[in-house]
């Protein structure tokens, strides 16, 4: 065995011991004339090289595409493949790739021995801190040949380029829904697996997503990190301000193929797309209604949890919904931001000014399946379909006479405190 002068670690080969101690010695044998770069593996020297020379010399086998780097292959290999030989001693997850599962046990250990200079922010790997300093840099040097949009990492810009070419090679195995990438597919197997692996450490609440915790917590420190540099107004995440800039720029790039309606965002698009699929992926386990958003099922829940998060720090009454809450405000503040463009009458939220929309449209798309009734909204299509079943579930408490809708109940209370 070939032991290290300066650690504890032992190599069963010399070639191996003298890679590890340029690791140490920051020596770097192999320099890149062109770059002036220069390199501690021949490896390295390798993959750099084809990087500037833009080849791609490692190609698979089943779908025949081409990558820069024998890494970057072997995990494309993963989506055909599905085989996880390397299992984690501690929670039995299984990995595809040794340095996968490496990487996974950085999650028990909380090891993060790489930190940036700049802010002290530290990393389990290597790799997380290189792509972290490109926060601070602001440097994106991969580009898109398509529209030219620049991004950070390499793996977003791959992400991205699926959005031109419309690839999904990451499949569901339980539902066959495609992906475009394996992060997406991850967060969907739990909507299968009920998995809930993010807990908050102040209310104990568990999530599917990391994402949805770190939304969450912002419900605790009413944090808003993310300003607006047109109007200065400020949100609790990021996707939220994208929204936001493009009221101010008014650009709908993605566009539905089906009706032809544009979007600000991807996201959004495929929700809409939801629409014409009538594709409802999201279900209760309480009670099996399904939903095609993620949102739309956190706000069902609370129906059966009665949970009400958000408190108004005004008359201290409390909401289920955070945007139930913004509306109860601006009763306060009488604040009235929604506008409509051919009246100029002004509404306290975004769906009261829609239904409004539909009083200059005659827009009614609200059809009663069983006489084809149509109406401007939901709320009158319900009143109407109790019509049909006799269904009269409003009762007056004082003399226990029954109405079919909520407004007639309370017209009738009248009589009595007259």
């Amino acid at each position: 065995m070939y032991a290290s002068d300066f650690s504890s670690r032992a190599f069963s080969q010399e070639q191996y011991l003298n890679a590890h101690l340029k690791t140490h010695t920051k020596e770097k044998l192999y320099p890149f004339d062109i770059s002036n770069k220069a390199f501690s593996k021949e490896s390295n020297l390798i993959t750099h090289l084809n990087a500037n020379a833009k080849e791609k010399s490692f190609a698979c086998d089943i779908c025949h595409k081409k990558f820069f780097q024998h890494p970057d292959l072997m995990g494309h290999l993963e989506a055909h493949t599905n085989e996880k030989s390397f299992a984690c001693n501690i929670c039995n997850e299984q990995f595809s790739q040794h340095p996968t599962l490496k990487s996974h046990l950085q999650t028990h250990t909380k090891d993060k021995p790489y930190a940036c200079d700049i802010c002290n922010k530290a990393f389990s790997r290597r790799r997380r801190l290189m792509e972290h300093l490109r926060t601070h840099t602001k440097e994106k040097p991969f580009a898109c040949d398509k529209c030219n949009k620049t991004f950070s990492h390499r793996r977003t810009l791959t992400i991205h380029l699926r959005t031109h070419t419309k690839e999904k090679p990451f499949m569901c195995d339980v539902c066959n829904r495609a992906f475009s990438d394996q992060s997406t597919l991850r967060n969907h197997l739990r909507t299968h697996s009920k998995e809930k692996p993010f807990v908050c450490d102040v209310c104990n609440t568990a999530f599917s997503q990391r994402s949805t915790l770190k939304t969450h917590l912002q419900t605790h420190t009413n944090e808003k990190p993310y300003a607006c540099d047109i109007c200065t107004k400020r949100f609790s995440q990021r996707p939220c301000l994208m929204r936001h800039l493009h009221t101010h720029t008014k650009e709908k790039p993605f566009v539905c193929d089906v009706c032809n309606e544009a979007f600000s965002g991807q996201s959004a698009l495929e929700r809409h797309l939801r629409r014409h699929t009538k594709e409802k992926p999201y279900a209760c386990v309480i009670c099996n209604k399904t939903f095609s958003k993620h949102s739309r099922l956190i706000n069902h829940l609370r129906t059966h949890t009665k949970e009400k998060p958000y408190a108004c720090d005004k008359c201290n009454k409390t909401f289920s919904h955070r945007h139930t809450l913004t509306s109860h405000l601006r009763t306060h503040t009488k604040e009235k931001p929604f506008v409509c463009d051919v009246c100029n009458k002004a509404f306290s939220d975004r769906s009261t000014l829609r239904n409004h929309l539909r009083t200059h449209t005659n827009e009614k798309p609200f059809a009663c399946d069983v006489c084809d009734r149509a109406f401007s909204l939901r709320s009158a299509l319900k009143g109407h379909l109790l019509t049909h079943t006799k269904g009269k579930p409003f009762v007056c408490d004082i003399c226990h006479k029954t109405y079919s809708r909520r407004a007639h109940l309370m017209r009738h209370l009248q009589t009595h405190t007259k």
